[in-house]
């Protein structure tokens, strides 16, 4: 099928890492439907990265007071919210929707074909999410679309000699001790003439303060929750990467830098990020027991490969 004029919707809620492993689904869309405006209703901050990524041409807030009647059975549905669900040819919703309160709703306005995808993958499963997220694509005759999450940012020939560190997840228990991390910084400081980008977000403020006074004055910068375009492009200046499994390593496996993960309890087979570039460091007894000396290492090695 390919279509070159009309207009697609696909609708995307979630934290990061879960947009980011969809924007295969919106690259496929992109691919098929070269002319066709391809929109995304979901939580502007995170969604804008796909239109960075040249992916959509609009995003427009999942989280807009019009749209409560359509998650609600027999609710009073918003008159231009409803004029605006008619104007797409394709609607893909990827909510929790279980009872269909929400397609329900939409088709009563729209006569868009309306494609249910998964909110989250069947974690009883062993298929990536990427491919989960584009399977229900195969309905479009979106076949064997590239899974790989790309978000493609103007090339930088002044890359820098950076290691870009993220401490954080959205769990804890995902997380390496604070303790490693201000070991390892110590070590990389040391040990190597790299400069130290550290990156994070609300949840991790203070441990970013705390981990900044591990760095020597000129040795380090801390970005702190920056949109995420613009995150991106600092990151993508960078060497090499490490994180947890957390939105922010996809980001970065994403623009293309090096990346190597510290792994914690969730199903790698099913959420860890995708490419040649990208690797993950796991012991079997947890995270918490993940040497200092062998993240160390490997990041050295990194950075000089």
């Amino acid at each position: 099928m390919r279509v070159n004029r009309g207009r697609i919707l696909v609708i995307r809620g979630g934290a990061i890492g879960d947009f980011i492993l969809t924007l295969p689904a919106l690259a496929a869309l992109r691919a098929q439907f070269p002319e066709t405006h391809v929109e995304v209703l979901g939580y502007p901050h995170i969604a804008e990265l796909a239109r960075t990524a040249g992916l959509v041409d609009r995003v427009q807030p999942i989280e807009a007071r019009s749209l409560a009647g359509f998650f609600a059975a027999g609710g009073a549905l918003d008159p231009a919210t409803a004029d605006y669900f008619a104007r797409f040819d394709i609607i893909v919703s990827y909510l929790f929707d279980p009872d269909e309160i929400f397609q329900t709703n939409v088709k009563q306005c729209s006569r868009a074909q309306f494609i249910v995808g998964p909110h989250r993958p069947n974690e009883r499963e062993t298929t990536h999410a990427t491919q989960v997220y584009l399977k229900p694509l195969e309905r479009l005759a979106i076949l064997d679309a590239n899974p790989l999450p790309k978000i493609r940012l103007p090339p930088d020939p002044a890359a820098l000699t950076t290691i870009a560190l993220h401490p954080g997840s959205g769990s804890e228990k995902k997380n390496w001790p604070e303790s490693n991390w201000a070991e390892l910084i110590e070590r990389l400081v040391d040990d190597s003439d790299a400069r130290i980008l550290l990156v994070g977000g609300e949840a991790e403020l203070e441990r970013l303060d705390r981990l900044m006074t591990k760095l020597p004055p000129g040795r380090g910068e801390l970005l702190r929750s920056l949109p995420l375009p613009e995150l991106a492009s600092h990151i993508a200046r960078c060497r090499v990467f490490l994180g947890h499994d957390s939105g922010i390593s996809h980001l970065a496996a994403a623009v293309g830098l090096r990346t190597l993960v510290l792994w914690g309890g969730t199903s790698e087979v099913i959420w860890r990020p995708l490419g040649d570039h990208v690797e993950v460091l796991r012991f079997s007894e947890g995270i918490a027991r993940l040497s200092v000396g062998a993240v160390h290492e490997r990041l050295l090695a990194m950075l000089a490969g």
